[in-house]
C-alpha cells in the first residue's frame, strides 16, 4: 500500500509551513519526497518551539518541524557551493516536481531559474508559493501567515465583532497554499500525461486565502456587502452557531426551514415567528435571545442528546485533547504511529484521505515514515542519484 502516487519524485526546496505541507500531501500520497535543507540548521521550524520532544542523547525535536514534514527524507545542502549546486541540478534530472518557496528571485540567483530548471528536465512539474503572488505591484513581497490572514481579508471576518479581528487558530494561508499548491502538482502532472511536458505551477498565500472567501467573496463582488466579523453565528443562515445552555453551550445548524419547523416543535417554539431564513437572518438577535432561553434550564449533554433526538444537526466544542481521544477521529486514521530516528515512536497527525478500490476493500496507505534527522539520508540519496 504505498500510495496512488508511487514511482513519483519531490525534491522539496521548501522551509516554514506552506511549502513543507504542499510535499507532505505528496508523500503521503506515496511520492518520494527529497527534502533539501540547508547545512548545520536545517528547516527553520527544526528550531521553532517550545514544545520540543527530548531526544534520549540530549537533544531535542520541533513539535512544528513533525507536524508537516513526515514521509520525507533530508539532504543538507549548501546550495552556494559547487556540490550543493551540482547535486541540485542531479537531483532535478531524476525529478517529477520541485517545490520552492524562496523570496522571488532567490533561485534565479541561485542558478536555477524556470527556464533552466525545465532544459534541465522539460518533464519536471515546478511548484512557486510566494506570500502575495510572484508579481504585480506588490510581486514578491515577504509572505508571514498572520500578515497575509489580515490584508487578505481573513481576520475582518473573524473574531467577537468588528472591531476585535482576529486569526484563525492555525497558520491557515500557510496550510491552504500548501493546499492548492499540492493540487495544482497533481494536475501538473495529469496534463504531462497527455503532453508529455511539465509547467510552472504558481500559488501564494494571498490567493489562497482569497480563493475561500465563498459566500463572503460574492457578498460582496455580487451584492456590495462588505461583510465583517460577528462571532460565532453564521451571517447568513438563522440558528447556525452557538448558543448557551445552562453548563456551557452547543453548536446547531438550521439549515432550511424543514429543519426550524423540527426544532420549534422539539422545543415548544412558534416557527411562525420567524416563518423565513431571510426573517431569522433580519431577526437573529431577536432569535438567538428566544433559542438561549429556551436552552436555559437545559445541560449540554442532555440538549445535545435532545437536538438528536429530533433530527437537528448539533454538536459540542471540543478542546484539542478531547478531538484526539476521540473514538471517531480515531476510525477515520487521524492518528498514525511512525518510529523516530532520535525520538522513539511517535503519535502524530494522520493524513486526511482515505481510498477504496472498486471491490470496497479501503487501500489507504497504513505505513507512514517519521520526520527525517536533518541530512539523515544524505548517503542514501547521493547513491540514487549517481
Amino acid at each position: 500500500m504505498t500510495g496512488p502516487l508511487d514511482g513519483v519524485t519531490v525534491v522539496d526546496l521548501t522551509r516554514a509551513l506552506a511549502g513543507p505541507h504542499a510535499g507532505m500531501m505528496l508523500g503521503d500520497l506515496g511520492a518520494r519526497v527529497i527534502k533539501v535543507e540547508t547545512p548545520g540548521t536545517g528547516d527553520d521550524t527544526r528550531g521553532w518551539g517550545p514544545p520540543f520532544v527530548a531526544t534520549p542523547d540530549g537533544g531535542r525535536e520541533s513539535t512544528y518541524f513533525l507536524s508537516c514534514n513526515r514521509n520525507k527524507q533530508s539532504i543538507a545542502l549548501d546550495l552556494k557551493s559547487d556540490d550543493g549546486r551540482e547535486t541540485l541540478e542531479a537531483l532535478v534530472l531524476k525529478a517529477d516536481v520541485l517545490l520552492e518557496n524562496f523570496r522571488t528571485g532567490v533561485l534565479d540567483r541561485l542558478g536555477f531559474p524556470a527556464e533552466r530548471l525545465l532544459e534541465l528536465n522539460p518533464r519536471l512539474v515546478i511548484l512557486s508559493i510566494s506570500g502575495f503572488g510572484h508579481d504585480g505591484p506588490e510581486g514578491g513581497r515577504a509572505g508571514y501567515d498572520q500578515i497575509a490572514q489580515g490584508e487578505a481579508g481573513l481576520m475582518s471576518l473573524t473574531g467577537p465583532g468588528p472591531d476585535d479581528p482576529q486569526r484563525v487558530g492555525v497558520p491557515i494561508g500557510d496550510l491552504l497554499a500548501g493546499m492548492y499548491g499540492a493540487y495544482g502538482v497533481l494536475a501538473a502532472l495529469y496534463e504531462r500525461e497527455r503532453t508529455g511536458r511539465g509547467q510552472v505551477v504558481r500559488t501564494s498565500l494571498l490567493a489562497s486565502i482569497v480563493g475561500v472567501h465563498a459566500f463572503q467573496g460574492t457578498r460582496w463582488t455580487v451584492a456590495g456587502e462588505v461583510g465583517v466579523a460577528q462571532g460565532n453565528h453564521h451571517p447568513s443562515i438563522a440558528p447556525y452557531g452557538l448558543f448557551r445552555c445552562r453548563d456551557g453551550a452547543v453548536q446547531i445548524a438550521v439549515g432550511s426551514e424543514g429543519l426550524w419547523e423540527r426544532f420549534c416543535a422539539g422545543f415548544g417554539l412558534d416557527p411562525a415567528a420567524f416563518a423565513t431564513n431571510s426573517e431569522r437572518v433580519g431577526a437573529r438577535d431577536e432569535v438567538i435571545a428566544l433559542i438561549e432561553k429556551s436552552f436555559a434550564d437545559w445541560s449540554a449533554e442532555a440538549l445535545l442528546a435532545r437536538l438528536a433526538e429530533i433530527g437537528v444537526p448539533a454538536g459540542k466544542v471540543r478542546r484539542l485533547d478531547e478531538v484526539y481521544e476521540w473514538e471517531q477521529t480515531r476510525s477515520q486514521g487521524l492518528l498514525i504511529d511512525v518510529d523516530h530516528a532520535s525520538a522513539g515512536t511517535l503519535t502524530l497527525p494522520g493524513p486526511p484521505l482515505r481510498f477504496f478500490d472498486s471491490s470496497g476493500a479501503e487501500t489507504t496507505r497504513t505505513a507512514h515514515a517519521a520526520p527525517p534527522l536533518l541530512n539523515g539520508d544524505e548517503q542514501e540519496v547521493r547513491a540514487w542519484i549517481a
